[in-house]
């Protein structure tokens, strides 16, 4: 560790350089699959733009609750059904997953696909469940 700590101190222009470089790595991902919106955000956006929540998670957890009106693809076969989203192109898809994590791969699917505005709810499912918002199923 002791050896680490002194290749860094001798070498502080590379290793800024490295920090520099992984943090714009990771704000490039970031953007490419979209930003964030919490829960209430994600609820005006799809009241005011007539946005639609796109439901990513399995059969069985999508059957145990979901957001009203919400679409169904589970996210292993967005790919295979990418035209079911086609009247939604130039409408905000807010992405909903169980924690909030597997959206962002789908988010880059649907940004390769030439979808304009595209959002990811924070802390998916759980998080509208922790805030006691409304359910159906």
């Amino acid at each position: 560790m002791a050896l680490f700590f002194e290749f860094l101190i001798q070498q502080w222009i590379l290793a800024a350089a490295l920090s520099t470089v992984i943090i714009m790595l990771f704000m490039h991902e970031v953007r490419k699959s979209g930003p964030s919106l919490s829960p209430q955000k994600a609820i005006n956006m799809v009241n005011v733009e007539q946005g639609v929540f796109l439901d990513l998670r399995d059969v069985a957890d999508y059957k145990q609750g979901h957001i009203v009106d919400a679409v169904h693809i589970p996210s292993a076969k967005l790919a295979e059904r990418m035209t079911e989203l086609e009247k939604y192109k130039n409408k905000p898809i807010i992405l909903v997953c169980k924690m909030g994590q597997q959206a962002s791969a789908a988010g880059k699917q649907l940004k390769g696909n030439d979808f304009e505005q595209v959002y990811k709810m924070t802390g998916g499912m759980m998080e509208w469940r922790n805030l006691q918002l409304p359910t159906v199923s």
